[in-house]
């Protein structure tokens, strides 16, 4: 049985890095300096945004990835299942923690619209919408928990609470519905959520971003594991987790990765985090096999 694990891992490998290569060959690479602004108007800049991440995901930035696989990543590489993700702890486990204060011109930064650089892009509806706009009312944005901070009541404090590869810019009123809801397919759409769905216990984010969320839960499900005050975080295969530390569906989460790979914008949001706040990476935008390696 591990063989075959390990076959199919090699697979999927393959596929990602294939798939890097052929989108490289359709775009131009994406420097890490985002553009500058350009006379979009706010809200209708999204779907260009998104488009322009999507398509300019290249072969640099794979290549750049996988330098890090003889520094970075040099004690994981080679490893399957419980070894590497005890590995993957303890590499991105050495970080910068960040107030949560901090958080809001951190994504400022880690979330900036590529075509214009007075706004954030909108996690859940995709919306380009003004940095000076953050807040907690209508038509503003806010920092949001995409691993739901009540799943295992660590709240806003330094540490899981504060921890950038997992807060987002989302509108105030969709992130309402969200609320602290796992994440499963199906439901109706969310008013002015770019094409989201939620149910009573469950919320599905749009298709661009589905992966991003996938990798943004399964990180934190590596780097929290129960050492460090905080609880221990794991995916599951439920809905309806409340407070325990559980966040699901994993089968879910593990099929968005693979129909949704990282693109520039997730690429370069990680680097920025790396480079210039918490000294971090998220190891499943960099390898995205490493998903099914591991669960």
């Amino acid at each position: 049985m591990l063989a075959i694990r390990m076959r199919t891992g090699r697979r999927k490998a393959v596929a990602f890095a294939t798939a890097a290569v052929l989108t490289a060959l359709a775009a131009p690479a994406l420097t890490a300096t985002p553009a500058t602004a350009t006379t979009a108007p706010p809200e209708t800049a999204a779907v260009t945004a998104t488009a322009t991440a999507t398509a300019t995901a290249t072969a640099t930035a794979t290549a750049a990835n996988s330098d890090y696989d003889s520094t970075y990543y040099k004690n994981a590489i080679g490893k399957t299942g419980t070894a590497l993700k005890s590995s993957l702890h303890t590499i991105i486990s050495s970080q910068t923690k960040l107030s949560y204060s901090a958080v809001w011109d951190a994504l400022k930064a880690t979330d900036q619209d590529p075509n214009n650089s007075n706004n954030v892009i909108l996690l859940y509806s995709g919306v380009s919408r003004a940095k000076s706009l953050n807040g907690g009312n209508t038509g503003n944005w806010n920092r949001e928990h995409v691993w739901a901070k009540s799943h295992g009541n660590f709240g806003t404090s330094t540490g899981p609470g504060t921890d950038i590869h997992h807060l987002r810019p989302t509108d105030v009123q969709v992130n309402s519905v969200r609320g602290n809801k796992d994440f499963d397919n199906g439901g109706s759409a969310v008013a002015n959520g770019g094409g989201s769905l939620t149910d009573s216990d469950s919320f599905e984010p749009r298709n661009a971003v589905k992966g991003d969320v996938a990798r943004m839960i399964l990180y934190m499900a590596v780097r929290y594991e129960g050492g460090d005050g905080w609880a221990d975080l794991e995916p599951n295969n439920n809905v309806n987790n409340g407070s325990n530390p559980y966040m699901g569906r994993l089968s879910v989460l593990k099929a968005w990765n693979e129909q949704d790979p990282p693109d520039a914008f997730e690429q370069r949001r990680n680097q920025v985090v790396y480079d210039s706040y918490q000294h971090n990476r998220n190891p499943f935008i960099d390898h995205p096999e490493w998903v099914e390696a591991i669960w």
